[in-house]
């Protein structure tokens, strides 16, 4: 009997995280819901559960190190491994954000939330990663923190507001993505980032063009990476983002 898969999403408690935990679900893995809102965790689950979805809820803070340890420990309590971590969880951050009118505690909260909260929730599912025979990672980026897209001729073409927390959050996360790439080199673990496009959730006012289901498509793809796909590389549906 071969062995369901175990996935964990960070902020799948509504909009894109929750597509991916459902596209997970539908493809007959267990998948753990993070997510900080016991309310609003419980309510994901349910939904899922009703769904046909095996899923189960994982308090989890990203921002908090205590937070993630006693994620990684519950996950390991009830599945012993986990096989697919997908960092979702982030935040848009206060407005105004031009570099000349911004204050800086917007730029240090979304950095701890988009960038450290990573760090910090992969860290702690790292040994967990380890015990799976093909383990993946999907970083939740955006075209918005691709330096050739927001320079040069490409800029003119950029959607969004200019935004000095936001956006470079986003360029922070995919030279993460590419660090953690560097190191992992060798062993199993895929890693990668994603792009959901301009989707229609509460990080925007509602304001995107796409469903949070058709969001959820690349990372429910890098996800499922085979065993020789691609790491340290960056992807939207349309294929490669330039860095």
């Amino acid at each position: 009997m071969t062995e369901r898969t175990i996935a964990l999403v960070t902020g799948a408690n509504k909009g894109i995280g929750y597509e991916i935990a459902a596209g997970l679900g539908a493809l007959g893995w267990s998948v753990g819901v993070g997510a900080r809102d016991e309310e609003r965790r419980k309510a994901a689950v349910e939904r899922l559960c009703a769904a046909g979805v095996d899923a189960f809820g994982v308090p989890l803070d990203v921002t908090d190190d205590a937070s993630a340890t006693a994620a990684a420990r519950l996950i390991e309590e009830q599945t012993g491994r986990l096989d697919v971590l997908v960092n979702n969880a982030a935040i848009a951050g206060d407005m105004p954000q031009e570099p000349t009118r911004v204050d800086p505690v917007t730029i240090r909260t979304v950095m701890e939330t988009n960038v450290i909260g990573v760090i910090r929730v992969t860290n702690a599912m790292m040994p967990l990663l380890r015990r799976s025979g093909s383990p993946r990672i999907v970083n939740m980026s955006s075209t918005l923190g691709s330096l050739t897209q927001q320079s040069g001729a490409a800029a003119e073409q950029t959607t969004g507001p200019v935004s000095v927390a936001y956006a470079p959050s986003k360029t922070f996360l995919n030279a993460v993505t590419l660090q953690y790439a560097r190191e992992l080199s060798g062993t199993n673990i895929l890693i990668n980032a994603g792009c959901p496009g301009y989707v229609a959730t509460g990080l925007n006012g509602f304001s995107g063009v796409r469903t949070p289901e058709q969001g959820a498509a690349i990372a429910i793809r890098l996800a499922t990476l085979p065993d020789d796909g691609p790491t340290g590389a960056f992807f939207d549906d349309a294929g490669v983002v330039p860095w």
